[in-house]
């Protein structure tokens, strides 16, 4: 019975079954890793933290968050490449540590990218409402706010989620052409504050550096961790990838790197241009532009916002789905979820399935406070895929690996003890509701996935 719950997935697994378009290179791969990273973090987290966590030591946590996403990003490239499917931390542990492992993985990646999606979708409405407010026409209150928040839905969350669904349904290809050109367009946006900021800095913003101390460092880097969720999204694109064994490693780890540089210049200027105190607003990029006259920036950069939140909630809704995909494919979720269409080689069905369920939650849910859920996923997940990596070098040591992460196992075990650090970082309720989400999960892996897993019919 136990050893049935660690059944490894074979590493062939997927070959001759539905499969997605492969049509993804390099520069596609590493654009979908910042369209994914480049939004929430740097255009609404980085004031907050900086007001209520660490000042203008924000610009270490970004540090401490970039380092722990670096070193499993090593991991995350050396397995991508060896094991080039879709489905990224949940096919990585369902070979390494088993179907139960993997099976809870999944759950929580499912969890991760729902609530992840529907917080981004709620910020987008955000800045559109202000946006819109800034040129005298004002979107009703009743419609842009979920019944928690005194509203009757959040209409806009609701109709972009619902749009992006519908892009990425027809095809990855289409998704890809939409991520690149919104992803030049926050680019462009980010460097124009950097050009403008550094005219405004002033010095005396900076002391005292660390008001809140070491542990205001630390606990900023668990609060903005939710900066980078989604570069992983990278390693769900494998099966989409022309060359998944040399372009995703790569698109991992090009994609990080720019986003860490960028995420800690942001910062730097940005506490650097008003004091630490003043940011803790939702739009403090275009505040501090606003607060130094330059007003025409600021409506560039909430304009910059709103695109970068959209190619965010994209990829986010990709890998949900690409997670659904896979996981249906093992069997342990029903078939319908793996079927590919047979015109767009994407799953439709899953796609738009998952898109309006995830469209309602931001419609009528206050979901910024739960969003902490995320961060506890996301580091759960990059928790087993670094012991899922220290795994697979013992038992299958002869295992084809075109990228291997350098110094093993000391990066594996620095990427458990960063994640874990961090996860000890997060509030009570956290815990209790993901303690929740985990049993739900276990309760239909044991009632439906156990016995109708790929692996269990083989046996």
């Amino acid at each position: 019975m136990v050893r049935k719950l660690f059944r490894r997935r074979h590493l062939s697994h997927g070959e001759g079954q539905e499969s997605l378009h492969r049509a993804l290179g390099v520069l596609d791969l590493t654009l979908l890793g910042i369209g994914a990273v480049i939004g929430a973090g740097i255009f609404v987290l980085t004031g907050v933290a900086a007001a209520t966590q660490a000042g203008p030591g924000l610009f270490l946590s970004f540090i401490v968050a970039g380092a722990a996403c670096a070193l499993t990003a090593l991991i995350y490239a050396e397995l991508s490449s060896s094991i080039p499917f879709a489905g990224s931390a949940y096919t990585y542990t369902y070979a390494s540590l088993g179907e139960l492992p993997a099976w809870l993985i999944g759950w929580v990646l499912i969890l991760e990218y729902g609530v992840a999606s529907a917080a981004v979708s709620i910020g987008w409405s955000g800045y559109l409402g202000n946006l819109f407010g800034s040129t005298g026409f004002y979107l009703p209150a009743e419609l842009t706010h979920a019944p928690g928040d005194g509203g009757v839905m959040n209409l806009p969350a609701a109709l972009i989620i619902l749009a992006v669904s519908t892009v990425l349904a027809l095809g990855i290809r289409q998704g890809s052409r939409l991520n690149s050109g919104i992803v030049a367009i926050k680019l462009s946006v980010l460097a124009l504050f950097i050009i403008v900021a550094v005219g405004h800095v002033n010095p005396a913003n900076w002391h005292p550096f660390l008001p809140f101390g070491w542990s205001g460092v630390m606990a900023g880097a668990a609060y903005i961790f939710f900066a980078y969720i989604g570069f992983d999204a990278v390693s769900t694109a494998a099966e989409e990838a022309k060359n998944p064994q040399r372009d995703v490693p790569r698109g991992i780890l090009y994609s990080l790197g720019v986003c860490t540089i960028l995420y800690m210049v942001v910062s730097l200027l940005l506490t650097g241009v008003l004091s630490y105190t003043r940011l803790n607003v939702p739009d403090p990029v275009a505040f501090a532009m606003t607060s130094v006259g330059a007003v025409n920036v600021a409506r560039l950069i909430s304009i910059g916002a709103i695109a970068g939140l959209t190619s965010v909630l994209l990829v986010l809704l990709y890998g949900q789905s690409r997670i659904f995909f896979s996981m249906s494919r093992d069997g342990m979720l029903p078939e319908l979820f793996s079927r590919v269409h047979p015109r767009f080689r994407s799953p439709v069905v899953v796609t738009l399935a998952t898109g309006i369920i995830i469209a309602c939650v931001a419609a009528f849910t206050p979901i910024q406070r739960v969003a902490e859920l995320v961060n506890m996923g996301t580091l759960s997940a990059f928790t087993l895929v670094a012991l899922g990596a220290l795994v697979m070098r013992r038992t299958h040591p002869d295992l084809q690996r075109p990228f291997r992460a350098p110094f093993m196992p000391w990066t594996s075990v620095l990427a458990m003890a960063f994640c874990l650090f961090l996860i000890a970082h997060l509030s009570r309720v956290t815990f209790v509701g993901f303690g929740i989400w985990t049993v739900i999960g276990l309760v239909i892996y044991f009632a439906y996935s156990r016995h109708r897993s790929v692996m269990a019919k083989a046996e």
